[in-house]
């Protein structure tokens, strides 16, 4: 399992470099924060890696904030660039996350470890000792638990509105799919918290590879534009 944040990482970076590319011929913003999103999706998983083989309090500290509190929000924030389309609503929010990452980002990187961290394992998953290890204020938690809610639901919720209205005007077959598995994929690391409250941490390494292949695949089929577009299929 120690192997599966390797391959978490490399399609993560790769997914991200193809997004930003993306950016760079369209310069929408909503690749800009996809982006975002998966370099701190990115950042997150190598951490595992390094931890895998050596404690460094700074690592766990960035493995948190990147993966357990920034991630949902920025990749959620994408979405919200691509389906809002009151003018500044979403450019708001977005200085709104920004302010509260760079609050999160002083409270993590501040926060005192306990005396656990001298007995930190590197043949165990860091998700597996990281609450003994490090000490989070109920600011921090709570930072977590809304940023996590605030990603997840624009993520989860825009791939399925676009998908179903797809599917709801018999048009861009492919998209409807690249959105279906967008959301599998977003929903995948979610499960990841459920897995270590059943006692199975080192299947959150799993659910992170998935989450980033589904969403990667998902992407290339929403984006890719097929050779001959079918026509609409009338619903009379």
């Amino acid at each position: 399992m120690h192997y599966i944040p390797i391959l978490s990482t490399l399609v993560t970076f790769a997914f991200a470099v193809a997004v930003f590319r993306r950016y760079l011929l369209r310069r929408g913003p909503h690749l800009l924060m996809w982006t975002i999103g998966l370099f701190l999706y990115g950042i997150g998983t190598l951490s595992e890696v390094i931890l895998g083989l050596a404690f460094s309090s700074l690592v766990l500290k960035f493995w948190y904030l990147c993966g357990a509190v920034l991630t949902a929000a920025w990749l959620g924030q994408g979405t919200l660039h691509l389906l809002v389309r009151r003018r500044g609503v979403a450019w708001t929010l977005t200085g709104i996350l920004a302010g509260i990452s760079i609050l999160a980002g002083a409270l993590v990187l501040t926060a005192p470890l306990t005396s656990a961290s001298t007995a930190y394992q590197v043949s165990q998953p860091i998700s597996s000792q990281y609450q003994n290890i490090l000490s989070r204020s109920g600011l921090i938690i709570a930072l977590t638990i809304v940023l996590n809610i605030y990603g997840t639901l624009a993520l989860v919720g825009g791939a399925i509105y676009s998908a179903y209205i797809f599917w709801r005007k018999r048009v861009l077959f492919h998209r409807m799919i690249g959105n279906i598995l967008i959301a599998a994929g977003a929903l995948a690391p979610a499960m990841g918290g459920s897995f270590i409250k059943m006692g199975l941490p080192d299947w959150m390494y799993m659910t992170e590879l998935v989450g980033a292949v589904l969403m990667y695949i998902g992407f290339q089929q929403a984006t890719t534009v097929p050779s001959v577009e079918p026509a609409p299929v009338s619903s009379h």
